[in-house]
């Protein structure tokens, strides 16, 4: 499906950045109002709109919600940043190569009947597993660094996209890679599995670079989980969505609640 229309990065940046700071809870919304026009002959002027309420309908007009999105401008609007498609050149086949090695020696380690992955309660917690497996692995691989993406201040952070930047030591050719565990049979669902979130301070896409996603498939029994194979996926085609959501921590909802108890527990 083609989006609707190709707009250039910088205007297509402000459109997500301003639905992302307003519903995603990310910021504060702004209190900006349209002029009112002064009172002549005795006619008052039409109550002014709330400004929250204004840019909330503003932004719903804009069907944010189904249209769909070109990551790689998404991701360029928001770092200046490209992502670079992969391509058949020496530095992306070693690259390539040692990171399927990578997932081949780390899903053996993590199918052994001894694997911490077995103590596990969901399936999710195994993904540290494999993304520290995968770092120390490319990380020896010759000619290669991986490391954590620093944030644009420099800081080191395991949470949020990408997971694991790669450096091809000869080229300079940088690659992010982002693994993720999917069960068997469930590839073509349609459920919300990759996820990005444009936020200035803590962004990690800090280089012109290919993107690529592991998604490492399991069979899908709880605490015996084996995994089965992978599929290496170039994020330069992806198309994605906007999910906007209003939001509170329970901080917000119960700061002001005082807790009551049934007769039979005072």
């Amino acid at each position: 499906m083609k989006p609707e229309s190709q707009e250039p990065a910088s205007t297509l940046w402000r459109t997500v950045w301003t639905t992302a700071a307003a519903l995603l809870g990310g910021f504060v919304l702004g209190g900006v109002a349209a002029r009112v026009p002064s009172s002549r002959g005795g006619h008052r002027p039409p109550p002014q709109e709330n400004g929250d309420a204004a840019l909330v309908k503003s932004l719903l007009g804009e069907r944010l919600s189904e249209r769909e999105f070109d990551f790689p401008i998404i991701a360029e609007a928001c770092s200046g940043r490209r992502v670079l498609p992969l391509a058949q050149n020496p530095a992306h086949l070693r690259v390539t190569a040692a990171i399927e090695r990578a997932l081949a020696a780390t899903i053996r380690e993590l199918n052994a009947e001894n694997s911490p992955v077995r103590k596990l309660r969901r399936i999710n917690e195994a993904s540290r597993f494999f993304e520290e497996g995968l770092l120390a692995r490319l990380n020896a691989a010759p000619g290669l660094r991986c490391d954590v993406p620093p944030t644009r201040a420099g800081n080191r952070q395991r949470s949020g996209y990408p997971d694991l930047r790669i450096t091809d030591v000869r080229s300079g050719a940088v690659f992010y890679l982002d693994p993720k565990l999917v069960e068997r049979g469930s590839e073509a669902g349609t459920l919300r599995t990759f996820y990005f979130e444009p936020k200035d301070g803590t962004l990690k896409i800090t280089d012109d670079a290919v993107h690529l996603l592991a998604g490492i498939e399991h069979d899908g029994r709880d605490g015996e989980w084996t995994f089965t194979g992978w599929r290496l996926v170039d994020l330069s085609t992806l198309k994605v969505r906007l999910k906007a959501e209003f939001q509170a921590s329970n901080a917000d909802l119960y700061r002001k609640s005082a807790l009551s108890h049934p007769e039979s527990t005072r």
